[in-house]
């Protein structure tokens, strides 16, 4: 003991040139070195054994060894033909999950033929309006044997109604049916912006989809609690874990106060994470998210079984890191960020492709990150040694510090009166940008680096091809949903809308009226336009 202050104050000092302050991308300072002195508590109460409480070496007792990562390539682009053509190409290649990018009109919940789709009609992700486009995204695909992963939350219940229907249609019973959904809309409202009603009733309707598919479809995952979209708005990887665990209370607090046992469908709670730069940051962050997860749901929430203590989770590169000066330089980030998820203990993967920044990938640069995957499972040996990052001093003081900063934001959100209170102040929106502002400052300042960019830039860029999208996709969908709106049953429609807004105002689970509205061909505009109707339309206190 003592020997680290004395090597400080001696032998470092000595040796040290560089008079700087060294800390992470979040701008956590980092001690020179760190020795026993700096981690804390027991081996058994803090670290632990994988697959074994409170799972800060992983979720499952062989990691690796028994499974490797699902490898999930995000994918949607113009209209659904086209996107189940790169979903087969990706499945071709290795890729053994599904993730699904729907376009803004999707996203927010209007059909390509409402005027505020116009311009955006399959450009950032494949259109979806119909329960055909569902069917033909999935042609050819078994749903009972590929997992799928779906991008939305505001019209999250629609889109996983359509799913259903999709397969029920298939002959596929749901219980067999399984993946993800994201639809974590207390999320939105801090980060990403994508909505239409206020927070209450949008927990109320991810509350109904927890309630539904614990009862009715046993594998899917109805929230992915999603802290990639706070990072990318700017956050530190604190504020990413704090904010996002603290989504997770709230959902739990929930579907208990619905009446749900918690062990009923805690286990089918998913999570989703950002991979930043900062590589011992990004690995001691995800063994914190797991040790806090696993106490928060033993001690206040009083689940017994270990299944419902553990968070499994995707994964992502952050698509903020991506920069369109010198593209290709972004391979190599993607790689660094995808091994600090693969060490840091991740259960699914997506990693970017160089020309995000620039359009949607081409098929080229997403199979280079599929392999950028492929290299790290198959010739790197990290999936042999199970947490090989587990026993740092490094490594585990920094978890045990993002474990101490992330619980002091939720004790405050817990003083506030939760997080949807939180959010309604503006609270973690604030927190955010004043971190982004933060960031950014550093970087003009020069005192953070971003390569190609404020350092070792050339004057000239070195074009690589972009995914185009024809304009003529969007005369054609919108032709395809009137063309549905005209020959369905019209009097049938009305009557499954009628019953989706008598459950809005009743208060009861409005997964079965959405799933009966879409069998008579109601569309994701219209539902959503019940929503709208019940609910009212959300503004952010900060454009009002």
């Amino acid at each position: 003991m003592g020997n680290k202050k004395k090597w400080l104050e001696t032998t470092y000092q000595q040796a040290s040139e560089r008079p700087i302050r060294f800390s992470t991308v979040s701008d956590m300072e980092l001690d020179p070195l760190y020795t026993p002195d700096d981690v804390t508590g027991s081996y058994d109460d803090a670290i632990g054994n994988p697959g074994e409480f409170p799972f800060t070496r992983g979720v499952y007792g062989s990691m690796y060894r028994g499974r490797l990562w699902t490898m999930r390539q995000f994918a949607g682009f113009g209209l659904a033909e086209d996107t189940n053509a790169r979903f087969h190409f990706l499945l071709g290649q290795g890729q053994d999950g599904l993730s699904t990018a729907f376009d803004m009109p999707t996203l927010m919940g209007y059909d390509a033929d409402h005027e505020r789709a116009l311009g955006e009609v399959g450009r950032e992700g494949v259109s979806v309006s119909t329960v055909y486009d569902m069917a033909t995204l999935f042609d050819r695909i078994p749903l009972d044997r590929v997992t799928t992963s779906m991008t939305v939350n505001c019209s999250a219940s629609i889109l996983l109604a359509m799913y259903l229907v999709v397969a029920e249609r298939n002959g596929i019973p749901w219980e067999r049916v399984g993946g993800t959904i994201q639809n974590d809309m207390l999320k939105e409202y801090i980060a990403q912006k994508e909505w239409i009603c206020p927070p209450r009733p949008a927990l109320r309707i991810v509350t109904d989809m927890i309630e539904f598919c614990a009862r009715k479809v046993p594998r899917w995952h109805p929230v992915s609690i999603s802290g990639y979209h706070i990072r990318e708005a700017g956050s530190t990887a604190v504020q990413e874990l704090a904010f996002t665990i603290a989504d997770g209370i709230c959902y739990v607090d929930e579907a208990i106060k619905r009446g749900i046992g918690v062990d009923e469908f805690a286990q089918r709670l998913s999570f989703f994470w950002n991979l930043h730069n900062d590589f011992l940051e990004e690995i001691a962050k995800l063994r914190a998210a797991r040790r806090m997860w696993a106490r928060i749901m033993k001690d206040r929430f009083g689940a017994r079984n270990p299944k419902s203590m553990m968070l499994r989770t995707h994964a992502q590169t952050a698509g903020a890191s991506l920069t369109a000066q010198q593209p290709t330089n972004n391979v190599v980030r993607v790689a660094i960020q995808a091994l600090a998820g693969v060490l840091g203990g991740i259960q699914s993967l997506h990693t970017n492709s160089m020309d995000e920044t620039l359009a949607l990938p081409t098929e080229q640069a997403v199979m280079v990150a599929l392999r950028t995957q492929q290299v790290i499972a198959e010739e790197t040996g990290v999936t042999n040694t199970i947490d090989p990052f587990g026993g740092s001093y490094a490594v585990e003081a920094l978890t045990d510090r993002m474990e101490r900063e992330a619980n002091d934001y939720i004790r405050r959100i817990d003083e506030m009166g939760g997080m949807v209170k939180a959010i309604e102040t503006g609270y973690p929106q604030r927190e955010i940008a004043e971190a982004a502002f933060h960031f950014q400052r550093q970087l003009e300042q020069g005192i953070k680096t971003v390569v190609g960019v404020n350092k070792y830039s050339v004057p000239e860029e070195i074009p690589i091809a972009t995914l185009k999208i024809d304009a003529a996709i969007e005369e054609r969908q919108i032709q395809r949903v009137r063309k549905v709106k005209r020959e369905r049953n019209s009097v049938a429609v009305r009557e499954a809308l009628a019953r989706v807004a008598e459950a809005c105002r009743s208060g009861e689970n409005l997964m079965e009226p959405i799933c009966e509205a879409v069998r008579r061909d109601a569309t994701v505009g219209e539902v959503s336009d019940i929503f709208r109707a019940e609910f009212g339309v959300y503004k952010d206190p900060g454009w009002i």
